[in-house]
């Protein structure tokens, strides 16, 4: 594991390229309530550590080493993960980039929707926007570039692929993962607790549903 400084408030933790060392860093660190720190926030190989001040960053630098090498404690705080059906409709009106996908994979584009919903994902970390789930598991025939030109606004709940990640807009933003279904679900709500549907750690399969489902789910 590699420290260092994140800015003059934050630290951040390289981990290994694994989901487990990751989380294990994560709980470790929340468990050891270290004087300063306002956030523990994992991303896909590093954990960022935020910090009240910069007045907190040299002893906060010194104490993870002993936290991360003492016996893990259970954080209180700690969600389980969870196993989560994502329901998603492949229909070409939602899945602007599945022709172009299935061209790229030599696949057709129903054999790219049977691959993609039988895969298994977890849940990497979360970022970009609130609430993306940025997903490993994603099938190797399946990986794609990103598009060359992002496009200026995603739908909201779009389901996405990139490179060898999977990925579900919560919310309308720019983009440039090729989009291939959209799901009902809404991944985040800041009405909610909490708020992102998903977290790190979580399992994730998704379910193909027809357009006469989605419509109904949205109602």
């Amino acid at each position: 594991m590699e420290l260092a400084a994140l800015g003059d408030s934050a630290l951040i933790l390289r981990v290994g390229d694994s989901l487990g060392e990751v989380l294990a860093a994560v709980r470790r660190l929340e468990a050891a309530q270290l004087p300063g720190v306002v956030e523990v926030a994992p991303a896909f190989a590093s954990v960022a550590i935020f910090l009240q001040s910069p007045e907190h960053l040299a002893n906060c630098a010194a104490a993870i080493p002993a936290a991360l090498g003492g016996r893990r404690r259970a954080a209180t705080t700690a969600r389980a993960p969870r196993s989560l059906e994502v329901p998603v409709c492949y229909d070409l009106e939602f899945a602007l980039d599945l022709e172009e996908v299935a061209q790229h994979c030599g696949l057709s584009p129903n054999e790219v929707v049977t691959r993609h919903a039988a895969a298994r994902y977890h849940v990497r970390c979360i970022g970009f926007t609130p609430g993306f789930p940025y997903l490993s598991g994603l099938p190797a025939v399946l990986m794609t570039p990103r598009r060359a030109t992002p496009r200026t606004a995603v739908p909201a709940g779009s389901v996405a692929i990139a490179g060898g990640q999977a990925g579900i807009y919560p919310l309308r933003s720019p983009g440039g993962w090729n989009i291939i279904g959209r799901t009902p679900l809404r991944l985040f709500d800041a009405f909610r607790e909490p708020a992102a549907l998903c977290a790190p750690g979580d399992r994730l399969r998704f379910v193909a549903i027809t357009p006469e489902e989605f419509s109904r789910w949205k109602k």
